[in-house]
Order: structure tokens, then sequence, then C-alpha cells
């Protein structure tokens, strides 16, 4: 049976959406949707940039509020920043386990054009290999 994954963050722009893409291309037999307590408007075009410099296109992507999959079960529902992990609202539907793999916010970054990417490449990076050791040590079949 295939395992079902959301990733929480509160934006749902960057580093919830790096994870999805991330934990997609490792199994397509997964389940995964991410979701934010306090959605964007859109993926931030610099996530997508560096995901794609990865071979994941995440354009197509759209933040997703987390009420829409408060009655859905989910295997695992994982936050990927400390104000999800404080505001993540409560599950009707069976949730198997909550973790918390925290990231900064490369939204955040400052600087030159180069700096900020060099923030997000680093925190893609970040997510790419915690992501990666979720996955061998909790869903790999």
């Amino acid at each position: 049976m295939k395992k079902k994954i959301l990733i929480l963050c509160t934006g749902n722009s960057c580093r919830s959406q790096m994870a999805e893409g991330f934990l997609k291309s490792f199994d397509s037999g997964l389940e995964v949707h991410s979701a934010g307590t306090n959605p964007s408007h859109r993926v931030h075009p610099k996530a997508i940039r560096v995901m794609q410099e990865e071979g994941i296109n995440i354009s197509k992507n759209r933040p997703a509020n987390v009420d829409q999959f408060l009655n859905e079960s989910f295997d695992y529902v994982v936050t990927v920043c400390d104000n999800a992990k404080e505001t993540c609202p409560v599950f009707f539907g069976k949730v198997g386990e909550q973790l918390h793999i925290g990231f900064e916010d490369p939204a955040d970054a400052a600087g030159t054009e180069q700096e900020i990417l060099s923030t997000f490449r680093k925190v893609r990076d970040e997510i790419k290999n915690e992501f990666f050791k979720f996955y061998n040590e909790n869903l790999r079949s």
C-alpha cells in the first residue's frame, strides 16, 4: 500500500514545495502533498529555479491551505518550519506519525542575487539530504 505524506509549512512556497518535489522524485509510488498554515499566492520563483537545477519541475505547483487536508488520513505529517510546528492544526483523519524536520526560510535571505540564490541552494540541499534520510528510514519498501 502506498504511503501518504503531508509536508507542512507556513507559506507553502519554498521549503514544503521542495520537500514534496524531492520525495516524489525518490519514489513515484508515494502520495505526497504539501500545504501551508497561511499559504502564499504562488510558489517562490527562486525555489522553482533551484529545483530545476536538480531536474525537478515544481513550476506547476500551487500553494494549498492545510485546512483542505484536515479530514484526510496520513502516514506522516512533517513540519518543515518552526511556525508550522507550533501552529499545526488538529487532524480529524488518522495520522500515523507527526515529525518536525526544520529548515531556515530561504525567502528571508538578503543580499545580492547570487547570495540569495546561494541560500536557496543551501536550503534545497539540506532538504534533499534530510528527506532522503527520512525516505530511507521510513518509506523505502
